[in-house]
């Protein structure tokens, strides 16, 4: 029986996230995006991890990394999900075998801005504050020291996140939409994103 309650909560939990992520990026204008988001915490790689390691309060990645070290379904989410700056970390161009972060389109930048609202709104409940997001990422930073994050991704995510904390969700939305989606989609010589 605890093995069904796990599927089913970590179900809800997973289903909750993706309704928030797609209520956001149709908000921007991205709706595509919002369709698509996270299928692949459906599959059976990801879905298992999240029935075996299911906690409510965090990712069940979290817990599956503090057992084995690293997690599975982690792995299998950040290569196959371009909103996750991670999917965007390679070696140099020069031949140095250092890896780095390259430059993520907006339209996917976008999304994990949409992507770490709905993470923090699921998992901190009613302890949720505009603020929430933008101080994760910080708490991020501060633990991993510098992210392998382009320098230009990590602006533009660290914008939108301070929209959002000092204006709150409406108002940042609504200027993600108009300040960031809506000129990209208009003028003629941006690259494709």
């Amino acid at each position: 029986m605890g093995r069904f309650k796990n599927a089913w909560q970590h179900f809800f939990t997973i289903s909750h996230h993706k309704v928030l992520v797609c209520q956001h990026c149709f908000k921007v204008g991205l709706y595509r995006q919002g369709i698509m988001h996270d299928l692949s915490k459906y599959s059976l790689t990801e879905f298992r991890v999240g029935v075996n390691y299911y906690q409510g309060d965090r990712s069940p990645n979290t817990a599956e990394r503090s057992d084995l070290g690293y997690s599975t379904a982690w792995l299998h989410h950040k290569g196959r999900n371009r909103h996750h700056y991670e999917y965007w970390i390679d070696m140099k161009g020069n031949r140095d075998a250092t890896l780095e972060g390259k430059p993520m389109p907006t339209r996917y930048v976008v999304e994990m801005f949409c992507d770490r609202m709905a993470a923090s709104k699921v998992y901190q409940g009613s302890a949720y504050t505009y603020a929430s997001s933008l101080e994760y990422l910080r708490l991020e930073q501060s633990a991993k020291g510098e992210l392998l994050m382009h320098p230009d991704t990590k602006a533009l995510l660290e914008r939108m996140l301070t929209w959002l904390a000092e204006d709150g969700e409406e108002i940042a939305l609504r200027r993600v939409r108009n300040e960031i989606v809506k000129p990209r989609h208009r003028e003629p010589n941006t690259p494709k994103f």
